[in-house]
């Protein structure tokens, strides 16, 4: 007997262990706490998840550890040949005007070079006769009733003192001289001595020389001397393609020689140590990724880029959130005419061409050159105002089911306010369906932000964004060549927009597991 009671007891302690209605029996778990395990339990969502958390963490904490600013700008040595001086054979007669009291402007100079092509002696112009008196070869002095007021010349007359120029007086005497083949001549009462290379001296000191060669520094202020020219010169009439020379800082460069055939010209070349952009820099250990364009560390800007480009996303995706619940609660909840007059708004937003409008206020704001950092701002507030149409209309549609629910005839039962029943009650209830929309739309909010900025419409330089840095590509040198400039920031496009389209999947499965596949 006492040891069937013992199996009772036994038995009945079990019962009561095992019951259903015991806690330690059945656990329940909150509705956050079953959508969490749901989400986690989908591998491919936890990878998009842990993507996006490597990619804020490469953007916001990589950009605040990187040794390098964003905009900071990296430089190395070169040997560069940059074009000094260009050199044109004199061909063509040249004008020189006596400054008389008689004009001897473009318009009789062009009279004065047809009646040297016909080989007259005199021409005319509004009634006032001119003569022409050939001095020499190539030389022709212009008079109008007996005054000397111009000379049309080919040789090339430069001063061999810096800043000088040359009086008329000078120069008629001395292209006389030289067409005549003489050695001493004089102008305005002063000696002049000529040799036979056309160098002019007075006193012993160098005043001018002629030459057939007009030889001008691309550098308004640059002064090449006579020695200079000379042997430029002598480097082409011997067709050289180079010659030495020392400056005067008693640094001897060489110079290159380069003949266009189109211009019938030759450009001057000067070798130098040149403090430059470090662009295009391979990888290296100073700049993991290398530099772009402008010298800037590519990892760095990578890193800013992306902090640019997440942030745009959620500013924009904030935005259309807010616009989209609180009209879509409100034309859902009343209904009726307000319903009918938002959704036709609603309509016109979707009627909208957003593309065009993005890309005619990004070139106004080009025109007027607009501050960067205030472009990105326009650029946040004009994707959100444009955006929050499908959001409107999705809350619209889930508030529609839910305000005939038993809920909600009893937050009416007991008085509650309208706005309280709509952002209290009915909005809470649309989270999830608002949280998938969010996450999917943040990843063609960065697409849509990456393209305009790769069309040159979006983020500016100095701020980088993934875009713009792609930007480069439209190079097919840069394509082809420099890799690490586009692809890097290529990829963390690519992972960023992929990762929140497989963690809005993801969440959208946890929330409702019915809607899976």
């Amino acid at each position: 007997m006492s040891e069937m009671n013992e199996k009772m007891t036994k038995n009945n302690s079990q019962e009561e262990q095992y019951s259903l209605n015991d806690d330690r029996r059945v656990k329940v778990l909150s509705p956050g706490a079953m959508v969490a395990k749901r989400f986690f339990r989908n591998r491919l969502a936890v990878t998009g998840l842990i993507i996006l958390v490597f990619m804020f963490l490469f953007s916001f904490v990589g950009g605040m550890i990187s040794p390098y600013r964003e905009d900071q700008v990296f430089y190395r040595t070169d040997y560069q040949k940059k074009e000094y001086a260009g050199v044109i054979e004199s061909q063509e007669l040249r004008f020189a005007s006596a400054e008389a009291e008689i004009p001897f402007d473009g318009v009789i100079q062009a009279q004065a070079m047809l009646a040297i092509q016909k080989k007259n002696e005199t021409f005319s112009y509004k009634d006032v006769e001119y003569t022409l008196v050939q001095d020499g070869e190539d030389l022709y002095s212009v008079y109008s009733g007996g005054t000397l007021i111009g000379i049309a010349f080919k040789n090339v007359i430069s001063s061999a003192v810096e800043g000088e120029r040359i009086p008329f007086a000078l120069q008629y005497e001395l292209l006389k001289a030289y067409a005549d083949g003489k050695r001493n001549f004089t102008a305005a009462g002063e000696s002049y001595q000529l040799d036979e290379e056309g160098l002019v001296t007075r006193n012993g000191e160098e005043v001018a020389y002629i030459s057939h060669y007009i030889i001008q520094a691309v550098m308004p202020d640059v002064f090449l001397t006579r020695e200079f020219k000379e042997l430029a010169t002598e480097a082409i009439e011997n067709g050289q393609e180079s010659f030495l020379y020392t400056e005067a800082d008693g640094v001897e460069y060489e110079y290159a020689i380069s003949y266009d055939a189109a211009k019938q010209a030759w450009s001057v070349l000067q070798e130098k140590e040149t403090r430059v952009f470090d662009t295009y820099s391979a990888p290296s250990r100073e700049h993991l990724l290398g530099t772009d364009k402008n010298g800037m560390d590519m990892l760095t800007r990578i890193m800013y880029g992306g902090r640019v480009s997440l942030i745009i996303g959620f500013i924009v995706v904030f935005i259309q959130t807010i616009i989209g619940v609180t009209l879509g609660g409100i034309a859902g909840y009343f209904g009726k005419w307000v319903d009918n007059l938002i959704m036709r708004i609603v309509d016109i937003f979707y009627c909208i061409p957003n593309m065009p409008i993005i890309i005619i206020l990004g070139a106004v704001m080009d025109g007027m050159r607009v501050d960067p950092q205030i472009r990105m701002l326009f650029l946040m507030l004009l994707l959100g105002f444009l955006g929050w149409a499908s959001t409107a209309r999705l809350v619209r549609g889930q508030i529609l089911s839910l305000r005939e629910q038993e809920f909600m005839v009893a937050t009416e039962a007991t008085g509650v306010r309208t706005i309280n029943r709509i952002f209290k009650h009915l909005i809470p209830n649309v989270i999830p369906q608002l949280i998938v929309t969010c996450t999917m739309g943040l990843g063609s909010t960065i697409i849509t932000e990456s393209t305009l900025s790769f069309l040159g419409l979006g983020v500016k330089f100095p701020f980088a964004s993934w875009g713009n840095i792609i930007n480069d590509v439209n190079d097919t040198f840069v394509l082809t060549t420099y890799w690490f400039i586009w692809i890097p920031a290529g990829v963390c496009l690519l992972l960023t927009v992929l990762a929140f389209n497989i963690l809005g999947d993801g969440l959208r499965d946890a929330f409702d597991p019915r809607m899976k596949r």
